[in-house]
């Protein structure tokens, strides 16, 4: 089994930036893929970025790129979400997921093993 934990979120205003964190703890070893989703009120599940964890490559949603950047700390077991020039529309629970396996849909929700319980980021406008 793998946990995530999130953190980082908060309340900002449009053009401020925002780090988020997801350590992972357990079975790390078997992590492949780690990501980040977002669901905001009344909405679907939506990708937002992706990382391989072995090898770094990485995979955005078309509304982010240029804006949040993905990263990796393997010796902290931990993935970063850095968001830069946030958005209203940004706004949602943000959420972490783990991967066992590589799966080409990288950014469908069914691809992942583990979900980290959220954090809620507000951007005000």
């Amino acid at each position: 089994q793998v946990q995530l934990a999130e953190s980082g979120g908060g309340l900002v205003q449009a053009g401020d930036s925002l780090r988020l964190a997801c350590a992972a703890s357990g079975r790390t070893f078997s992590i492949d893929t780690m990501g980040w989703f977002r669901q905001a009120p009344g909405k679907g599940r939506e990708f937002v970025a992706a990382m391989r964890w072995a090898g770094g490559s990485t995979y955005y949603t078309d509304s982010v790129k240029g804006r949040f950047t993905i990263s990796r700390d393997i010796a902290k077991n931990t993935v970063y979400l850095q968001m830069n020039s946030l958005k209203p529309e940004d706004t949602a629970v943000y959420y972490c997921a783990a991967a066992r396996f590589y799966r080409a849909n990288v950014m469908g929700a069914n691809s992942y093993d583990y979900w980290g319980q959220g954090t809620q980021v507000t951007v005000s406008s």
